[in-house]
């Protein structure tokens, strides 16, 4: 499965915030393309789709004192509007992305044209719902809140027999969320669990937005949601929900963390040239403990009555990372004299070893 769309992605949770008004909703994708553009990151800006005449029984209709419903009554928006504002996020340089909470949703996402699709926690078993996302065939992730084991391992297992992309956010689903609630320990379960999928976080702390991110990249997550807002018409904005200069600083601390990180924990690095240099000049070499005639041969037994390490590493020397303990000398040696790789019977023709040994020490 291609898991690339996934690899370092922000997930910018625009959901009802446009208050079911268009222009509000383009001011807040233009801010946020602006901030995505500045850090020059990988955003998706997402929509959350409901058939709204469907979604809510017809008995519950006016119940204005049940918050989801008034809510969802109140910021409903029109295809048409939708449509403009799916323009507005490719043009910020933005994919734009969805979640869907009933079927006709989903085949909206698909007439929209929508790059990826999200299942929110509160779906993760609504396997009607997943099955008609399943039949987009497009990239999928999904929130892990208030899940079971066995929702999980259902869930990875239903997307890898269809090889459908899917990652997975660890998510803690209280709004806002303390953060000693974060529980980002549970980054290391999934990755471990699910080693074939992207794990990624989805945040909604109302406190320092950066700490966060910093500790869930360097946990291996690698896709990032948060809910957006922006202060506008003296509109209060949600606690859990962030806004462009906060955004900003949790993009700077992403890459931050990104190049403090380095390369992926799953090979060595290669040493830069100047720390192999530097530690050149921290090894001991080896330097003759008495006088030492040409031809004389040491053994392990005798090793440290006629040598010693010391600082500093000369050029050529040898050093005690060589572990010469069985040796022959070509020269008449004095005592307190290094000892050079010419030195030595048996390695004098060994081009590349003296190439390396010559260009090493002071």
């Amino acid at each position: 499965m291609n898991r690339d769309i996934f690899e370092d992605l922000f997930v910018l949770e625009l959901a009802n915030n446009h208050l079911g008004k268009l222009d509000r909703g383009l001011k807040i994708i233009s801010e946020y393309g602006r901030i995505v553009r500045i850090n020059n990151v990988r955003a998706a800006i997402k929509f959350q789709f409901r058939d709204v005449d469907n979604f809510i029984h017809k008995d519950f209709i006016n119940r204005q004192d049940i918050r989801y419903v008034k809510k969802t009554l109140d910021t409903k928006l029109c295809k048409k509007d939708y449509i403009v504002m799916i323009d507005a996020v490719k043009k910020n340089g933005c994919i734009p992305m969805s979640t869907p909470f009933d079927e006709k949703s989903v085949d909206l996402c698909s007439e929209l044209n929508i790059e990826i699709i999200k299942i929110a926690s509160s779906d993760i078993n609504d396997w009607k719902l997943i099955e008609k996302i399943a039949t987009t065939r497009k990239p999928v992730i999904a929130s892990t809140g208030g899940s079971s084991l066995k929702d999980l391992d259902d869930l990875v297992l239903f997307f890898e027999h269809r090889n459908i992309p899917l990652a997975l956010n660890h998510c803690v689903s209280l709004y806002p969320t303390k953060q000693e609630d974060l529980q980002l320990n549970q980054i290391d379960f999934l990755k471990n669990r699910y080693p074939g999928h992207i794990i990624g976080f989805s945040s909604h702390e109302s406190e320092d937005v950066s700490s966060s991110i910093i500790i869930a990249y360097s946990k291996g997550a690698r896709t990032f949601e948060r809910h957006v807002d922006i202060n506008l018409d003296g509109i209060k904005v949600s606690p859990y929900c962030i806004i462009p200069s906060q955004a900003d600083s949790w993009f700077k601390a992403y890459k931050k963390t990104k190049v403090i990180c380095g390369m992926p924990g799953t090979d060595k690095t290669i040493p830069r040239e100047v720390e192999i240099k530097y530690l050149d000049n921290l090894v001991r070499g080896l330097y003759a403990k008495r006088d030492l005639p040409v031809g004389y041969s040491t053994t392990k037994e005798h090793f440290e009555d006629d040598f010693y390490f010391a600082v500093p590493l000369q050029k050529g020397q040898m050093t005690c990372r060589e572990m010469l303990v069985v040796l022959t000398i070509n020269k008449n040696i004095k005592k307190d004299e290094k000892i050079t790789i010419e030195d030595i019977q048996g390695l004098e023709d060994n081009k590349e070893l003296k190439e390396f040994i010559n260009n090493r020490g002071v």
